[in-house]
């Protein structure tokens, strides 16, 4: 059952996602090659507790560590340890935050150095596609039309869109109604009610769709190890159109980045704390 939440708690919501983005965005400058998953992983828990809240993966399910760390043809849920990024390697990193009460839940796909243009490329257009399906989470629609409008954008790059992970609502639980996959059919799914949350986020591969498990339990590779990049935003559907409760901001300004891609879906009316 979806369950909406109200003006107040929908903001608070928005303090718990902006630690998120903080933190992702005091990880910016420390990827680079040399630098170990584990250490970033220890600045970020520090970070996220400093801040009044919660490392929201740490325990979650048993997961072992507050990031998921995910490099080159690892999808998501990898778990942090102590072999050093490359140049030319991308990492995926997943952050959740509890505060308030609430979950923040958010994801970027970093490169590390220098990366080679087809894997560039699927960064751009992966992220593109969160916009994509952005746009359609909306009053009127339906799950099917989110989904939709991420599989056509990435299929249509000739990229490989993973079923058997999805995005979902977000609230006082990490993971509540309804499921966001990256695919479907428009007019399709449970419909959008106002003050639902979610977390949307599509993990596109640079080849096959397919995937794979490692034995840790936890890592999901692509099957053909070919690379693959995560990208994530909390959204709140409010006044019948999305509203950004995460930000890429502080990446973008760790990292000299000029953007204008989230204005849209930014409100005037409400203070954004950024």
């Amino acid at each position: 059952m979806i369950i909406p939440k109200t003006r107040e708690e929908i903001e608070l919501m928005r303090e718990s996602a902006l630690v998120v983005s903080k933190t992702l965005g005091i990880l910016a400058p420390e990827i680079k090659p040399g630098v170990t998953t584990l250490h970033l992983d220890k600045i970020a828990e520090e970070f996220i507790r400093d801040n009044g809240a919660e490392p929201a993966f740490l325990g979650l399910y048993d997961f072992p560590n507050s990031l998921c760390m995910s490099p080159n043809a690892q999808v998501v849920h990898g778990i942090p340890n102590d072999t050093p990024l490359k140049n030319g390697d991308i990492i995926s990193i997943d952050c959740g935050a509890l505060k308030n009460g609430f979950y923040g839940d958010h994801a970027y796909t970093f490169e590390v150095g220098e990366v080679a243009p087809e894997t560039k490329e699927l960064l751009r257009i992966t992220k593109e596609s969160l916009y994509e399906g952005i746009r359609e989470f909306k009053i009127g629609n339906r799950v099917g039309d989110v989904a939709f409008a991420i599989q056509n954008y990435t299929e249509n790059h000739g990229y490989g869109v993973v079923r058997e992970l999805v995005g979902h609502g977000l609230g006082r639980k990490m993971h509540e109604d309804p499921e966001m996959p990256n695919y479907g059919k428009r007019g399709k799914g449970k419909k959008f009610v106002e003050g639902m949350v979610v977390a949307i986020e599509p993990m596109i591969n640079l080849g096959t769709k397919r995937i794979k498990q490692l034995p840790d339990g936890w890592t999901i590779l692509t099957a053909d190890d070919k690379p693959s990049a995560h990208f994530e935003h909390d959204v709140a559907l409010m006044d019948g159109r999305p509203e950004l409760l995460s930000t890429f901001k502080y990446i973008y300004d760790a990292l000299g980045i000029k953007s204008n891609e989230e204005d849209e879906f930014r409100s005037k009316i409400y203070d954004q704390g950024l």
